[in-house]
């Protein structure tokens, strides 16, 4: 790979990610707070537009399989979706017909995120020139992603602070917009590069070589990440009562997150993927568990919690996708139909932590940025610290079955 397709890479990767997880991170507050959405009223509204991820993601997987000449055009329509919905969502909602506009700019938003995360990781093997590439590769994608959920994720903050109004969402939406038409601009090589001739996906290969296996891992192994990110912003204000230092925080784990890249990447050459990943994981239970333990006013050790938690981040991001490239390649497979139910586990973990936690959280009488009872704020640390520590254990068994074959050298 050349410099210029690195940057390339990690370009793409950051408008990936600006438009993935921060949604997550900030639609809470800002369905809650600016437009006075009930926490449930929104679990219910993601759980019901990932029944369209159910159906459209395998769909738009095959789409790419079937009209590999036509990659240029699929990134573009990806691209051009992300800034419409983005623009929709945060900037240009209708006081009329509030909910329905809602509905369907983030369902524009889900739609062009699959297209172009599966183009994206379908076309993994190409830019890596091959499997050995793919680790490499990884962390060029990998630390643009986490660059992108970190500047995504301060965006509204920084806006606010340059003195725009409404917490800073429409100037987000207008901001995200013009950088998906810049990244465009920018990127069209990617799509240029063509990879060795591939056969359909079928699911009988995808389980011959672990597929199968790696796709119920990152489902269960992105659920913690899930929870942890749709609940942060109310654990540092309602539990810990750092609302000031939110954005500090947030910075925080990402930029760790990203400066672990380069360590995990040289540890997976060294020493393999099924060594290094359990340890990821375990880091990421120590990190849960201590955030489970802290009083209100805990600045410092949730920072190291933060630090921690984001390294064990950037080792999710950067190894379980390889693994799978490395599998779909070994296989002969072509990638996009199988990254099409790759981004649908990735998309429904998400959703399953805003169906249940949200609901749970207001029936416990949890309210967002008020005086809470105990019990509330009891569920909040729950969902955001405990269970998460229990579905990692369960990835680590998972982990530990895969086949012996199923590494990366």
């Amino acid at each position: 790979m050349s410099r210029t397709t690195n940057a390339q890479v990690s370009l793409f990767a950051l408008m990936l990610a600006a438009a993935g997880l921060p949604l997550y991170i900030h639609l809470p507050a800002y369905a809650s707070g600016e437009l006075g959405m009930s926490l449930g009223a929104l679990g219910g509204l993601l759980i019901g537009l990932r029944v369209l991820d159910f159906v459209q993601d395998p769909l738009l997987g095959r789409m790419v399989d079937s009209f590999p000449n036509a990659r240029a055009l699929f990134a573009a329509l990806a691209l051009l979706g992300l800034g419409l919905g983005f623009a929709l969502v945060f900037t240009f909602l209708p006081a009329a017909g509030q909910l329905f506009w809602l509905i369907l700019g983030l369902a524009l938003l889900f739609t062009a995120h699959s297209l172009g995360s599966i183009l994206f990781y379908g076309q993994s093997t190409a830019l890596a020139g091959g499997e050995a590439g793919l680790v490499k590769l990884a962390a060029y994608r990998e630390g643009g992603s986490l660059v992108g959920v970190l500047l995504a994720a301060l965006a509204p903050t920084l806006f606010v602070a340059a003195g725009a109004g409404d917490g800073g969402y429409p100037a987000f939406g207008l901001g995200l917009a013009a950088m998906a038409g810049a990244v465009w601009l920018l990127t069209r090589r990617l799509w240029q590069i063509t990879g060795p001739a591939t056969s359909p996906m079928q699911l009988s290969a995808l389980k011959s070589v672990g597929g199968v296996q790696l796709l119920w891992i990152a489902l269960i192994n992105s659920l913690p990440v899930a929870l942890t990110s749709t609940l942060f912003l109310f654990f540092v204000q309602d539990k810990l009562g750092l609302d000031a230092l939110a954005g500090p925080l947030l910075m925080l784990f990402f930029l760790a997150a990203a400066l672990s890249v380069p360590l995990w990447s040289a540890l997976v050459r060294r020493h393999g993927a099924r060594r290094i990943l359990p340890l990821a994981m375990t880091l990421a239970i120590v990190s849960f568990m201590g955030a489970a333990l802290l009083p209100e006013g805990a600045a410092l050790p949730f920072a190291l919690i933060c630090l921690a938690s984001g390294a064990a981040l950037g080792a999710d991001m950067v190894i379980l996708p390889v693994l799978f490239s490395t599998a779909l390649a070994r296989a002969g497979l072509s990638a996009g139909a199988a990254f099409g139910l790759w981004s649908f586990a990735g998309k429904l973990s998400l959703a399953l932590a805003a169906a249940l936690a949200l609901p749970a959280l207001q029936l416990a009488g949890y309210t967002p940025n008020a005086v809470n009872t105990p019990q509330a704020l009891t569920t909040l640390t729950l969902a955001y610290a405990v269970i998460p520590c229990i579905i990692k254990i369960a990835a680590i068994i998972l982990v530990a079955r895969l086949p012996q074959e199923v590494n990366t050298p």
